[in-house]
């Protein structure tokens, strides 16, 4: 069997990227490109990976920055897309063309804070806890069906960059392991809901 096709999309320094990078042989994947919306940290781990870069700049016109995006994509031809820290929402046209082989991480247990501002929403609450989400994409924002959640402890003496730090070690480890059901067909989306194989 071929390595599945893996299309990678990031918006900041691209640690859950280097995740990927780094297990790609044992995940079974190819990560065939990394496209981004701007120039950021992440493209040097890709050039460093010899992994083709893709930039696909915001346009003022939001539906034809969708219709690049959905071509970007299908000439990539993939089996899954990694929504891996972008910070730009897809439109329903790319999330349909993509349904159940493009998913997000995301650093709160949701539906618990959704949006940009995760971390910092926690911490605002006075929660006790928070963690990551790795989800399927739909056409809402942070509302897809959730794969998997794993929990993070809040301590009394936590900022926002602490907690995110420590977010994001199981984040890695959680959408490694994701990719790899994924991958190996334990886990599908049918009818909006996760089937687990």
């Amino acid at each position: 069997m071929s390595d599945a096709r893996v299309v990678v999309l990031a918006s900041g320094s691209g640690s859950l990227f280097q995740a990927l990078i780094d297990n790609q042989d044992a995940l079974g994947i190819e990560i065939v490109a990394l496209v981004v919306d701007k120039e950021v940290p992440a493209v040097q781990r890709a050039q460093k990976a010899n992994i083709s870069v893709i930039e696909v700049p915001m346009l003022r016109d939001r539906l034809q920055w969708d219709d690049v995006m959905k071509s970007v994509l299908s000439d990539l031809n993939p089996d899954l897309v990694i929504s891996a820290g972008f910070m730009r929402v897809l439109g329903p046209d790319v999330v349909s063309a993509f349904s159940g082989r493009l998913i997000n991480t995301h650093p709160a247990l949701l539906p618990n804070f959704p949006g940009a501002h995760a971390v910092r929403d926690a911490l605002a609450a006075g929660a006790t806890a928070t963690g990551t989400t790795v989800h399927f994409v739909d056409a809402g924002v942070d509302t897809g069906p959730i794969i998997a959640q794993r929990e993070v402890e809040i301590l009394p003496a936590d900022s926002e960059d602490s907690l995110h730090e420590r977010i994001k070690i199981v984040e890695r480890e959680l959408l490694v392991e994701v990719v790899k059901d994924i991958v190996n067909e334990k886990i599908s989306l049918r009818d909006g809901k996760v089937v687990a194989h």
